[in-house]
């Protein structure tokens, strides 16, 4: 209850009354601080937050309800077999530099994005690509090695906006895109700051001047600066526990929708102990999830058994395959040699979800003879020592990115788990085109993990937005962690 009483013991002071008249810049609240702003060479979602379809754009765009539009493509085919696309590119369409957007933009970025060194963490979606080629100036055609089902929503993915060869090499630092706001600056450790581009092709209907995104990682500190009208927005907020304060304010709005953030206990499937099936086993049963999401998140959250999205039409409940089970899970410790006890550590980033969920956990394992290190860290070096380096025995973090099960069969990925199994059904998921036969082998997938407890599934992350009531426009929903600023505007 420390950050509700943080909150409730706000002087009156700092509750205006109303929206400020006239208001044409937004400032939002973020958790994290990006490593970059750069989404195709960065892992970190924080980036996508700041940058996606604000600084930079795809060929489509994902819309709320996860449904695809053109967005730099003004429309396209594609052939009998799912392999062939053919995009029509929009014309006058520039980037923040002045250069003109064209067909050889395309071809460049989703070039060096399956390129040898690319660093896209997407990078699968563009070695899939058999060619790309420019027949005119406003015309693409991706040739695929196999079908992708998938591949328009994926086209609208961070991962996969569009850059110029002029700006590509310092994206990172000075992003350099064709969406309605252009970056103004970076004061690292505090804000980003965006404009709206007077050189927009459709500028008229942009409606805020400005953007500024704010990293403040403390909720109770984010919602303080809510109450007192410095921030008009928290898109991801943990304030579930204070909800029914921020309410009494009649400036501010409340809203709770879904996100593709599955949390999950992250597992080193090669660190010894944890590379045999019982210990993981006992891990799972030893996870209690009520507790974990009273505990960490107030409530606000719905228990997950595998890496998918309950709101899916594809989810499979497993959250009965390993009930919890402390004397199970004990059990299984010494059949897996480990009667006496086990030491793991814990790396933990500075989100309130994993730090807050990483003592609930540590306490949990510890009921059935786990011993755990907590180590917080911040941000960089968990990407570092844990996504990249995977030196880590356990973590705790939310997979955001939308229908993500693949990553299981991606090679060298963190969690380190190998199975020709899982790899074989999702080669199977992501080749076919029909959908009852696509959903079959996802819900394939979906048991696999949870039978080998590759993970502990922990629960999907709700989308809690703080927000002015004078903002219109905002998403409820999440179908990616996007904060999609074009249509947003003050009353």
């Amino acid at each position: 209850m420390r950050n509700w009483l943080a909150v409730a013991a706000l002087p009156l002071l700092l509750l205006p009354a109303a929206a400020e008249a006239g208001k044409s810049t937004v400032t939002l609240a973020m958790a994290l601080e990006p490593p970059g702003l750069d989404p195709t060479t960065g892992a970190a979602a924080a980036i996508a937050q700041i940058t996606l379809y604000n600084v930079y754009e795809g060929l489509t765009r994902v819309n709320q309800d996860a449904t695809v539009s053109p967005m730099l493509a003004e429309s396209w085919t594609v052939s009998d077999d799912g392999k062939t696309y053919t995009f029509k590119l929009k014309q006058g369409v520039t980037f923040h530099d002045g250069t003109d957007f064209d067909a050889g933009d395309v071809k460049f970025t989703y070039e060096r994005n399956a390129a040898e060194d690319s660093k896209n963490k997407r990078k699968k979606y563009f070695t899939n690509m058999a060619s790309i080629t420019a027949p005119d100036a406003h015309t693409v055609v991706v040739a695929l090695k196999e079908p992708r089902p998938t591949f328009l929503f994926n086209m609208g993915e961070s991962t996969s906006v569009i850059v110029n060869e002029e700006a590509a090499a310092t994206n990172a630092t000075k992003p350099v895109g064709t969406g309605p706001f252009k970056f103004v600056k970076w004061t690292k450790g505090d804000k980003v700051v965006l404009a709206r581009d007077p050189g927009y092709r459709d500028v008229g209907a942009i409606k805020l001047e400005g953007l500024t995104f704010r990293f403040i990682n403390d909720q109770a500190a984010q919602i303080a600066a809510v109450m007192a009208g410095d921030i008009d927005l928290i898109p991801y907020s943990r304030a579930a526990e204070s909800i029914d304060v921020i309410k009494a304010n009649e400036r501010l709005q409340v809203t709770i929708g879904t996100t593709e953030g599955e949390t999950i206990l992250s597992t080193n499937n090669k660190h010894p102990a944890l590379s045999k099936l019982k210990v993981r086993q006992a891990i799972a049963h030893a996870i209690d999830r009520a507790e974990i999401i009273e505990g960490a998140m107030f409530g606000a959250g719905t228990p997950i058994g595998s890496h998918f999205a309950p709101h899916n039409p594809d989810y499979v409940d497993l959250t009965g395959r390993y009930p919890h089970d402390p004397a199970k899970a004990k059990a299984l410790l010494a059949e897996a040699g480990h009667g006496s006890g086990l030491e793991l550590s814990l790396k933990l980033p500075p989100t309130g979800y994993a730090r807050d969920g990483g003592q609930i956990v540590a306490q949990q394992l510890e009921r059935v003879g786990i011993k755990v290190k907590i180590a917080n860290v911040e941000w960089p070096i968990w990407l570092k020592e844990v996504y990249k380096q995977k030196n880590y025995d356990l973590s705790i973090v939310s997979h955001v990115e939308p229908m993500d099960i693949g990553i299981y069969a991606r090679k060298n990925y963190y969690f380190q788990y190998d199975n020709a199994d899982f790899n074989a059904i999702m080669a199977k998921a992501d080749a076919t085109t029909d959908p009852a036969t696509r959903s079959k082998h996802l819900k394939q997938a979906q048991h696999k993990l949870a039978e080998d407890a590759v993970n502990g599934y922990l629960f999907q992350l709700a989308k809690i937005t703080v927000k002015d009531k004078g903002l219109q426009g905002v998403w409820r929903n999440s179908p990616m962690f996007v904060n999609d600023m074009r249509s947003v505007s003050w009353k």
